[in-house]
């Protein structure tokens, strides 16, 4: 058989020395629906993967339109695909739905969909605090790949238990067990995805196709024109307990550690650090960095909880749409109401309630739903939420350098410092420190200078 090939993706350099341009193309194989077919039928697997026009078009599409996605997708699915594969194994589950993540958020642990879904799996709200997956204004457990991974795992096989079947468990992990039982009664009560497909919404339609489709790819790169991608080095991982407020780039600042790398590792952290009130948080941490985290647990720990916390609790609470403090109650919309009276009601914000109840305008409707979100009674626990916002954000005066000290030298403290990494870094002591510049605490904020004693 003559094979063909597809040219695609021109790049122009030049020869060095000759001033001449070149176009360089890649090459990509024509492969054809036969061979396809052939190879498809060749994958083992549990999870049927029927071949027909509808999933060529994806295979065309993700192997031939939007390479750049998939080589994306190849060079992240080691740091995934390990924990995929381990849990589904757990819970007895076929391991080509590693691949459904794929299709859900591309490997994007931060993925937010349009409907709010989030995560690697992407879970709406309701459906992952089903599986314990919770979230506030700080963490989201839906951003979690170990936490996030297993919730799908089990509302997968609860899926397969109510139909029966993976193709009408996937259908209905994208929307919804309701849908799919309707589209069965209107096909006349089948039972298989391709016999419902045209009674299923029009996503749906196109969302089991697209998993079968990167389900071969996945097993066929090569065939495809995809070289293998140099192997990238992910560090040993172990994890430290904390259960305070925690600034994470303060930590990481003290260490010398890459912040975006352990935002990568921890990626349900959302806002760069731990609220007060965390208990037993596993953080992931390189295992080479583990016994020195330990040694200087203590001062490394009270250092991270004093960078940012009033700043970050006055954003949690403030920030238009937050629920972080607050308890809900539900408003049934009289007539005459306007979203303007209702916010002056409860004493919060027009934006606060449309962000609340999705509502894009300032259109209710007389009999509709509202939750609303508000402070708890005021007591003893509860009355820093009702502090002024105005002394939150107000910044304090930094303390005055105290009179220069005989030989010397005088330090301005920067963000992220602590007395620990100073002291250290000039060789020093904490209590050297302190005396020379008369503090009763470790406390010190960027912007204040210090005498650094000899």
């Amino acid at each position: 058989m003559t094979r063909k090939w597809f040219l695609i993706g021109i790049i122009f350099i030049s020869l060095v020395g000759k001033g001449q341009d070149f176009q360089l193309t890649e090459v990509i194989p024509d492969n054809t629906y036969d061979e396809i077919a052939d190879r498809m039928g060749c994958i083992e697997n549990e999870v049927p993967l029927i071949f027909n026009e509808r999933v060529m078009a994806f295979i065309d599409y993700f192997a031939i339109k939007d390479r750049e996605y998939t080589r994306d997708i190849i060079l992240k699915k080691e740091l995934y695909f390990p924990l995929f594969s381990e849990t589904l194994a757990r819970h007895n589950m076929p391991d080509e739905l590693k691949y459904l993540a794929i299709v859900e958020s591309g490997l994007r642990p931060n993925a937010i969909s349009r409907a709010n879904a989030v995560g690697l799996w992407q879970f709406i709200s309701s459906t992952g605090k089903m599986y314990g997956l919770h979230s506030n204004w700080y963490l989201d457990d839906r951003m979690d790949p170990v936490e996030a991974t297993d919730a799908a795992a089990r509302h997968l096989k609860d899926l397969y238990r109510m139909f029966d079947s993976w193709e009408l468990a996937l259908a209905a992990y994208n929307c919804g067990p309701g849908n799919v039982r309707k589209a069965i009664r209107r096909s006349g009560y089948k039972r298989e995805f391709w016999d419902i497909y045209r009674y299923l919404p029009r996503e749906t339609r196109s969302y089991v196709p697209q998993f079968v489709a990167i389900t071969y790819l996945f097993n066929h790169l090569e065939e495809h024109g995809f070289e293998e991608q140099p192997e990238i080095f992910y560090p040993e991982m172990d994890t430290i307990m904390i259960s305070q407020y925690f600034h994470v780039e303060t930590f990481c600042n003290q260490l010398g550690l890459c912040l975006d790398d352990i935002l990568l590792w921890n990626p349900q952290i959302k806002r760069g650090a731990l609220p007060e009130g965390t208990r037993n948080f596993a953080l992931n941490i390189p295992i080479e960095w583990k016994e020195e985290i330990v040694a200087n647990r203590t001062h490394l720990y009270d250092t991270a909880s004093k960078v940012g916390k009033e700043h970050l609790d006055y954003l949690a609470r403030n920030t238009p749409g937050s629920t972080y403090g607050r308890e809900r109650l539900y408003y049934r919309v009289r007539s005459g109401d306007v979203l303007g009276t209702i916010a002056r009601q409860y004493g919060v914000r027009v934006s606060d309630i449309r962000s609340w109840n999705r509502l894009r305008g300032n259109l209710i409707r007389v009999g509709q739903r509202l939750s609303i979100w508000v402070l708890p009674t005021y007591n003893s626990n509860t009355k820093n939420l009702y502090t002024a916002s105005a002394s939150e954000t107000k910044p304090k005066p930094v303390p005055s350098p105290p009179s220069s000290i005989s030989g010397g030298k005088t330090y301005t403290v920067k963000y992220g410092d602590s007395l620990w990494s100073i002291s250290k870094n000039n060789n020093t002591s904490i209590e050297k420190l302190k005396q020379a510049n008369k503090l009763t605490s470790n406390t010190i904020k960027p912007g204040q200078s210090l005498v650094i004693p000899n």
